[in-house]
């Protein structure tokens, strides 16, 4: 019975590790099945490239491995000598495991009582590359020959040295050999010299050791081994050998992310990002509407206004104080350049789309327009004149007091046209204008430009509301399109790895005729010419525009164009404290603008200087000043009595 028993106990105990074992051969078959089906179904993380309109490489954008992948077809033949002299000359003849150097190799370790030897072909080291750890185990060296050997099953030759060469570190953040060439040398393939590639090939043994760029003698020494090599096996010529051992290439010390324009391309990003969700590992191709000298010039435009407050307020917080400048093309929306802030490097917080700021007097143009779409003309009058709103008594709102408005010089001017209120920026008489119109009729009009979200009282004559400086821009673009509003648009194209092609069109709308645009237009000439964007005049160019200034200094605006650029600046400070009493959009904001439009004008000399006027658009006298005017907005009619004659071209009062 005992004897039955222990026979029981021991026949349990093989069964169990019967299973044990074969569970253990399943798994082991699982992995070697995913780890073939990850290097047979190559798809490395792959470096997306972004691109000015001009085709000028902006940044390398990527997560973890930069990485440009290069066929196999296009990697030079003396480039694969290179490699298989240095790494594996039997390459060609193997089946992914060479078991001569591999008894060689146990040999030598059990002679030294370690796994030192090595002995891996190229195959092996794709292998262990991609999906195994670097432990030194016996376990893990079977898995590697096991994988090799099935992997040349299933691969050329030819793929696995694509694999591989795409595969492998080369030190200094380059994945893949393509981006080795063009980080170390900056040159194509194609281009490299043999010494070059020898010091490219001879870097995967030990990436940080042969690094070029920081050990210059220790990386060409493993070179000349890898040309000496060729040479032996005969695969160059002694002369070949001679020039060559004695170059010394020019290396270059970049990491290659070329982030030359960061907000531009973080905001890029954000909007690819939204087809596809691999935008930083997929090796897009991104073309921008932006150029990236443009970029610069309102980089450093920025820069000197923000500069130029800090030398005028010695106490300005230097952690809050902040600006933005979006450049677009208002014919058709194309954001030539976009600026989210003075310094990436301390806030990477993009004041151009994520902020919203209130504009102040830069709003009032659209008021005004409201008014000469009504029937309004330039040299109508309007009162500019001390106002008081009283509180509501029935409100139950606490703390509530009665709204004076005033003009920002205290003073106030009676009756005046229009074009002095606007080219003031007289607040009296815009409240009064708005006043006059009706809030509701307004408040329609301005959702029929195409702006939400505004207050409905009569703070919205001085801005009160926040927008995004991007929006601005946008619904800026209705003056200089002559009535056509423009969305801004930053990315043009996205092309996939695979050649597929998304593109973006840029996308128009008519709002109102162009004559009734073009007055708004020249009245903001005025603002310019005579006004309070003095500051943003230049010399050879018409150039329209409005300054803005919200209450106590908080925002600071010049929302300026010519024919063929709009330009929006702002400054302020992101916890929405005033700035000092002696910033505004005149003094703050103009100059900035003129400084880009000056470099704007430099660099485009042929660019369009003077604004067409549209048919439809009159010529008249009115109190002895040359005036135009519409159809849609005529001349103030005379006063009784007031002689009157009329010409052809218009009218004279």
């Amino acid at each position: 019975m005992m004897k039955f028993i222990k026979f029981k106990h021991i026949f349990g105990l093989s069964i169990a590790g019967a299973l044990v074992v074969v569970g253990l051969l399943g798994y082991f078959a699982f992995q070697i099945h995913e780890d073939l089906s990850t290097i047979v179904d190559y798809k490395p993380k792959l470096t997306t490239k972004i691109y000015d309109r001009n085709n000028e490489l902006v940044a390398n954008v990527f997560d973890e491995e930069n990485r440009e992948f290069v066929p196999y077809d296009e990697i030079p033949p003396r480039l694969i000598e290179a490699l298989i002299a240095i790494e594996d000359t039997a390459f060609f003849e193997h089946d992914g495991v060479n078991f001569e150097a591999i008894f060689r190799a146990v040999i030598k370790d059990l002679q030294t009582m370690s796994l030192a030897e090595g002995a891996s072909t190229l195959t092996q080291q794709l292998v262990k590359n991609m999906v195994l750890t670097r432990d030194k185990k016996f376990t893990r060296k079977l898995k590697e020959v096991i994988l090799s050997y099935r992997l040349e099953e299933l691969l050329t030759k030819e793929e696995i040295l694509e694999r591989y060469l795409n595969q492998i570190y080369f030190g200094h953040q380059y994945h893949g050999i393509k981006t080795a060439a063009l980080g170390y040398f900056k040159k194509d393939l194609k281009d490299l010299t043999l010494k070059e590639i020898a010091i490219l090939v001879g870097l995967p043994k030990a990436p940080s050791a042969y690094d070029p760029t920081k050990h210059i003698d220790l990386s060409l020494s493993r070179a000349n081994n890898v040309l000496a090599r060729m040479r032996n096996l005969g695969w160059i010529t002694p002369k070949e050998y001679a020039l060559s051992s004695q170059e010394i290439p020019v290396v270059y010390d970049e990491t290659l992310t070329q982030n030359r324009a960061p907000y531009l391309v973080d905001e890029a990003l954000k909007e690819a990002g939204k087809y596809f969700e691999d935008i930083k590992t997929g090796g897009y191709t991104i073309k921008l509407s932006a150029d990236i000298k443009v970029q610069d010039m309102a980089r450093e435009a920025l820069r000197y206004g923000y500069n130029e407050i800090l030398k005028r307020d010695q106490e300005a917080n230097l952690e809050t104080l902040n600006g933005a400048i979006v450049v677009m093309n208002p014919l058709n929306g194309d954001i030539l350049a976009l600026v989210g802030g003075v310094d990436y490097a301390k806030s990477n917080f993009n004041r151009a789309t994520q902020s919203l700021r209130q504009p102040g007097s830069s709003f009032k143009p659209f008021i005004y327009q409201i008014a000469l779409n009504s029937g309004e003309n330039p040299s109508s009058e309007v009162k500019d004149m001390p106002l008081i709103f009283e509180a509501d008594a029935d409100s139950e709102e606490e703390g509530q007091k009665d709204w004076k408005p005033r003009n920002f010089s205290g003073d106030f001017m009676g009756f005046i046209t229009l074009r002095e209120a606007l080219m003031r920026s007289r607040n009296l008489a815009t409240i009064n204008l708005l006043n006059d119109m009706g809030i509701a009729k307004t408040l329609e009009e301005l959702q029929n430009l195409g702006f939400s979200n505004i207050p409905r009282d009569l703070s919205i004559a001085l801005g009160s509301f926040g927008i995004s400086i991007v929006d601005f821009s946008k619904q800026y673009s209705m003056f200089a399109g002559f009535g056509t509003i423009s969305n801004p648009i930053l990315v043009k194209s996205i092309t996939e790895a695979n050649g597929t092609k998304m593109e973006f069109k840029n996308q128009r709308k008519k709002i109102q005729e162009p004559q009734q645009a073009y007055l708004m237009i020249d009245m903001l000439k005025s603002v310019v010419e005579d006004g309070t964007g003095k500051r943003a005049k230049i010399e050879g160019i018409e150039i329209a525009g409005k300054t803005g200034t919200s209450n106590d200094s908080i925002d600071v605006w010049f929302c300026g164009f010519a024919p063929e650029i709009q330009a929006i600046v702002w400054y302020g400070n992101d916890n929405n404290t005033p700035m000092k009493r002696t910033e505004s959009g005149s003094v703050t904001a103009a100059p900035a603008f003129h400084m880009f439009m000056s470099r704007y004008l430099r660099e485009f000399p042929n660019m369009r200087k003077t604004f067409q006027k549209p048919s439809g658009v009159l010529h008249g006298v009115y109190k002895g000043n040359d005036e135009i005017y519409t159809r849609t907005s005529p001349l103030p009619k005379p006063k009784e009595n007031a002689a009157q004659t009329q010409e052809e071209d218009g009218l004279i009062f």
